[in-house]
């Protein structure tokens, strides 16, 4: 990734503009906002929703990284630890292709895996990833 890639929007980085229908939901427009917002900007929630809805995993994955690297479980507007959730969740092609960020993960949690239990996040999508077995 470029240097300053964390400076850019969604939109300049994939050189996509998503066009804005008025039958749009409240999710849909959200998530188009935020493709025009600068990466750096992105709160713990606004990560959250991205990668919930599996959307630019390559850009914000290393961003969620860095924010659950701080604090494990933080929190955006759902509850404590709901972006670990989001991140745990996404399907394990992205694991899969991606060895570096899931070893990252999987060090930030390996010590915590009671914890995230007694939370009821559950890990099993992200632990069904070629790397673990």
């Amino acid at each position: 990734m470029e240097n300053n890639w964390k400076q850019k929007t969604l939109e300049n980085l994939e050189k996509e503009v998503w066009r804005q229908f008025d039958s749009d939901s409240r999710l849909v427009r959200r998530t188009k906002e935020l493709r025009k917002i600068q990466l750096s900007s992105f709160t713990i929630e606004d990560l959250r929703l991205m990668i919930g809805q599996r959307f630019s995993l390559d850009y914000l994955i290393p961003l969620a990284l860095e924010a659950l690297t701080e604090d494990l479980f933080a929190e955006g507007d759902l509850y404590k630890g709901d972006l670990l959730e989001s991140v745990l969740s996404i399907g394990t092609e992205f694991w899969d292709n991606n060895k570096n960020y899931w070893t990252e993960l999987n060090e930030l949690i390996k010590d915590k895996r009671l914890e995230i239990a007694e939370k009821r996040i559950n890990c099993d999508k992200f632990d069904e990833c070629k790397y673990r077995k």
